[in-house]
Formats: structure tokens, C-alpha cells, sequence
């Protein structure tokens, strides 16, 4: 029989207004950001509704609103007959709601690790400044090469689709692999809606003290497997996902072999579950023609009857 995976997006997804509909709609989501709230210790749900958009697109800010919609999108889904899948996986950041969906981790929990990992990660882009550039139109292979000849830190940060990959790094030399990206044939070179450079080595202090922050809190065996951006491996192992996603903070997101390997494992039907269509279109360039894609945007969507529980 034919496999289900939810993939949740992270940074770049996030606009102002989501969540809005199911939070108007549900008691239960509603008590979800007021639990969140008590936990940040700010208004989340005024910043995830009514921005603005450049405090939502403040990492601090960026991860946990993120993180409270996409759980609460799954949450409210479930409620309303959807399905448990095969695998779940995130993209970065969307990993944590992965895991918490998948009972890994507890909404709290998840929670105050994606607040950590946010101020983490704001407090590393203070020291060490950076950036991200999504490179469309160059292979992995030619745009290594370009990195190689670059000064300055920078890395293949998220390898997206096979024909676009994120960058990251020092500005100057993000600035500087764009430029040569673009000369060497590159369609497109996008600086991203993201204020720190994730996923490169200007992160590792970041990582560091997450670890410690990972070391704090419960993970328990996931009810389906996450397969995880470090190894895009799936796992159930609860010391294996810790230390994975602490070394997500320095390492590459391997989404390309994560869309590949669920296509593999038997995969056929691909739902992104949170705000905008980013995951879903890297999907389409990725699998199979014949692959199912969705995107449950609101949550208010009424479901196909693939998604739906027998």
C-alpha cells in the first residue's frame, strides 16, 4: 500500500496571519497559543495575526511562530479525521515540529527548544554576521566549485532540489559566490527572509549551547519514524535525534535524499502542513511526476479522502 509522509516547513514559510483561521475556529487552539505565550512570555498569536512582518521575520520570533502554528495546524487536523502517516520529516527548523507531532517531544518542550534555538542562533548572527542565498539553475557539483574559489566562510547550507541550493555564510562571501553563481549560468541568486546564517560554521557556538539546551529536556520514541535533515536517515531513537539535531545547526539540510529516500521506502502521497508552498514545490521538482503532492495551508481545507482515517 502506497505511504504517507507530512513534511513541515521552516524559516521563509512563515506570513503574517497564519494560524488565524483555526485559531477563530478551535477552543483547543486557542488554548495552544495561550500556552505558548505563558511560555515565551510575549503575545505569539498578535505576531503570528498582525505582524508585523519585519518582527516576524526576526528569528527570535520567526521559530517559535512557526513552530505554535505548524502543531497547532496538526493538531486541529487531526481532530477533524486526518490520518497518522508513514514518516514525517521538517525542513531545519521544521524538524522540532516534526518531532513533536510525531510524540517525540512534548508541545512544551518543543517549544522552549525552538525559543532557545532562535535567541541561539539571533545571538551567533550578532557576532558573526551572515547571510543565505538560494542558487537556482547550477548543479551541487558546479557550485562546490564556486564555494572553493570563494574567500570567506561559506557553505552549502540546504540542498533543496536539484536545482536549487542555499548557501550560507559571511556576506561578502555570499555576495561573491551569487556573483559567480550568475556568471557561470546560474538562473536566479535570492538573498533570504532569514536573519542569520544558518546551517554554516558561523553557527557553532550556537550549537554548543543547544546541545546543552537538547540535554535538558525528554525525547521520547517517535510514533512513526523522522527522517532527519543531518543523515536524512529516518529514526526512532530518541539519543540519535538528539544529537542529530544539535549538529543541524552546523550541517547541511539534506532535503533532496530525504524526498528521495521516502520515494524509496514507498512514499507516494507528500503533505506539507503549515504556511505557504515552499516544501511542496521543492517536492515537485524533485520526485516523480506521478508522486501525490498537497499543501494544507490553513488547516481549514477540506482533506482528500487519502488523508482522511477509514
Amino acid at each position: 500500500m502506497p505511504k504517507i509522509a507530512y513534511m513541515f516547513p521552516g524559516q521563509g514559510s512563515q506570513k503574517v496571519g497564519m494560524g488565524h483561521e483555526i485559531y477563530e475556529r478551535s477552543e483547543d487552539v486557542r488554548r495552544l497559543f495561550k500556552e505558548a505565550e505563558e511560555i515565551l512570555g510575549y503575545d505569539i498569536a498578535k505576531i503570528c495575526f498582525e505582524g508585523p512582518a519585519d518582527v516576524l521575520n526576526d528569528t527570535v520570533y520567526t521559530q517559535p511562530a512557526l513552530y505554535v502554528v505548524e502543531f497547532a495546524m496538526f493538531k486541529y487536523l487531526l481532530d477533524n479525521g486526518l490520518r497518522y502517516p508513514d514518516f514525517m520529516f521538517g525542513h531545519s527548523l521544521g524538524e522540532i515540529p516534526a518531532l513533536a507531532c510525531a510524540g517525540a517531544l512534548s508541545f512544551e518542550d518543543g517549544l522552549r527548544l525552538v525559543k532557545r534555538r532562535g535567541e541561539l542562533m539571533a545571538e551567533a548572527g550578532r557576532k558573526h554576521p551572515g547571510k543565505l542565498a538560494a542558487i537556482i539553475g547550477l548543479t551541487k557539483d558546479a557550485l562546490e566549485d564556486i564555494v572553493r574559489q570563494v574567500d570567506g566562510v561559506v557553505v552549502l547550507a540546504n540542498l533543496n532540489s536539484p536545482q536549487q541550493i542555499v548557501v550560507s555564510g559571511e556576506s561578502d562571501a555570499v555576495d561573491a559566490v551569487a556573483k559567480k553563481a550568475k556568471e557561470a549560468g546560474a538562473k536566479r541568486a535570492v538573498v533570504l527572509k532569514v536573519s542569520v546564517a544558518a546551517h554554516s560554521p558561523l553557527m557553532k557556538e550556537a550549537a554548543e549551547q543547544f546541545e546543552d539546551e537538547l540535554n535538558r529536556i525528554e525525547i521520547k520514541k517517535p510514533k512513526v519514524p523522522v527522517i532527519q535533515n543531518v543523515t536524512a536517515q529516518p529514526t526512532y531513537e530518541p539519543e540519535t535525534i538528539r544529537r542529530n539535531l544539535a549538529l543541524q545547526l552546523i550541517s547541511p539540510v539534506r532535503w533532496v535524499d530525504t524526498l528521495t529516500l521516502a520515494w524509496k521506502l514507498g512514499v507516494r502521497t507528500f503533505v506539507e502542513i503549515g504556511p505557504g508552498k515552499v516544501l511542496s514545490g521543492l517536492a515537485k521538482r524533485t520526485l516523480p511526476s506521478e508522486v501525490e503532492i498537497i499543501s494544507i495551508q490553513t488547516g481549514t481545507e477540506t482533506l482528500p479522502e487519502v488523508l482522511t482515517v477509514a
